[in-house]
This record gives structure tokens, C-alpha cells and sequence, in this order.
């Protein structure tokens, strides 16, 4: 399904992230695997299908459009191109609005959504030059309706939810399809230790998800574009 194309994994230590790139690995692609954790992310590359053919990024900071930048370079020029992007970067906070200031806010956007738009910009010149490609990244259900105590991470993560329309549309002159998923809560050791008594019937694993955005970045989603797909 992905033999031959080039992947950008960013997050790719993470819980998803790690998902999306075992998936990828053993469906042809070569990832490119980024993260600011250099440890996991070695290991998470070393024991991919065939390893040798991926590529491990560590220390790459996606607040940084610099960064960001820099880590594209370094794939295009080591794996031959770029074909598609899946970011799984990102953060969760709850908060109420006393206790929630601006600084935490930034926090918030600066991880859901400068990451995003810095990934995006950074991939898309190497897409065009390959004639076109996919970014998908992820959103939440949380973002499609506010909640208590859930103000900016709602916020952002809907943020996320009008970059990916609107830069699909701004794309599609290009073919690069922008597209996300928008999981229920993720069933992973962080959250069940946060939430130790929550009916975990209706949490959504990191494999659902992962198979949710490999959908989107394959060929059988070509004709995909703008689209908010709820996992869970």
C-alpha cells in the first residue's frame, strides 16, 4: 500500500505516533520518525520491519518553524522525497477559567496547533515537488463541542479542525490532501493513570487511530480532502 513512498512520522515516540509508524513500516513505507525524545525514539525505530530503511530524527522542536524546516531538509535529502505526513503531536490540560492563565493557554496552542501549522509549512514545498501528497493530522472529539473545564484544549484542537479545511482548500490546486482524526480518549498508560475510574467500554486504542490516519494518507483516500473523521 505504501511501498516506495516516504511517511513523516512526527510524534513518532508517542503512543500513537508509535502506532502510525509500525503500521507504516510493515505496509512498504520508509518513515521518517521525529520526535524531541531521542532515547524511545531510537528503540521505537529499531524495532520496525526492516529498520535499516527508516530514518530516526531526534531533538526536532516543532515549536520552531526553523526546526521544523531543517528536520524536512534532512528527509528529502536522506530518504530521496517526501510523500505524506501524519503529525500526532500535541498535549491535553483541564482547567477552569480562574485557575487556567494566558501562559497555560499559550501552552496549549503552542503544542496543538503552532505544532501543526509548523509541520504543515514545512512539508508542503517537498510535497509539491513530489506532485502532490497527504498531511493528516490529529484533532479530538473534545474539539467539536466545549465541555467544562476543558476550554483550551476544546479550542485548540477545534483550531486544528479549521486549519486542516482550510488548508485543504488552499491546497487542493497542489493535490495535497489535508485531512484529520478526531479520537475519543485514547486508551494509553498516561490516561489511565489519570483517569483510574473511567469506563475505559468507549476509549479508542492507539492502534484504531493509527489505522484511521493510515487510511487517510493512503491512495484509497485519494479522492479525500478536508475531512474530520471521529475514531470512537
Amino acid at each position: 500500500m505504501f511501498t516506495g513512498k516516504v511517511i513523516i512520522v512526527a510524534g513518532a515516540a508517542g503512543n500513537v505516533g508509535a502506532a502510525v509508524a509500525r503500521l507504516l513500516a510493515s505496509r512498504g513505507a520508509r518513515v521518517a520518525a521525529v520526535d524531541a525524545l531521542a532515547s524511545p525514539l531510537a528503540a521505537m525505530v529499531g524495532n520496525l520491519d526492516n529498520p535499516d530503511r527508516h530514518l530516526a530524527i531526534p531533538d526536532v522542536d516543532l515549536k520552531d518553524p526553523a526546526s521544523a524546516a531543517a528536520m524536512v531538509g534532512r528527509v528529502v535529502a536522506t530518504l530521496g522525497g517526501l510523500h505524506g505526513v501524519a503529525t500526532t503531536v500535541g498535549g491535553f490540560a483541564m482547567g477552569d477559567l480562574a485557575s487556567t492563565d494566558l501562559a497555560a493557554w499559550d501552552a496549549m496552542f503552542t503544542l496543538n496547533v503552532k505544532t501543526t501549522w509548523n509541520m504543515y509549512r514545512a512539508a508542503v514545498p517537498a510535497l509539491r515537488a513530489a506532485g502532490g501528497g497527504s498531511l493528516v493530522g490529529i484533532g479530538s472529539a473534545a474539539g467539536l463541542r466545549g465541555s467544562s473545564q476543558m476550554a483550551p484544549y476544546a479550542a485548540t484542537k477545534s483550531a486544528v479542525m479549521r486549519l486542516t479545511e482550510s488548508l485543504a482548500d488552499e491546497l487542493r490546486p497542489d493535490r495535497i490532501r489535508v485531512n484529520a482524526v478526531l479520537p475519543t480518549t485514547i486508551d494509553t498508560p498516561q490516561n489511565r493513570a489519570a483517569m483510574p475510574d473511567a469506563d475505559r467500554s468507549r476509549w479508542v486504542t492507539p492502534a484504531e487511530v493509527a489505522e484511521a490516519m493510515l487510511f487517510l494518507l493512503s491512495h484509497a483516500a485519494s479522492g479525500i480532502s478536508g475531512a474530520l473523521l471521529p475514531v470512537g
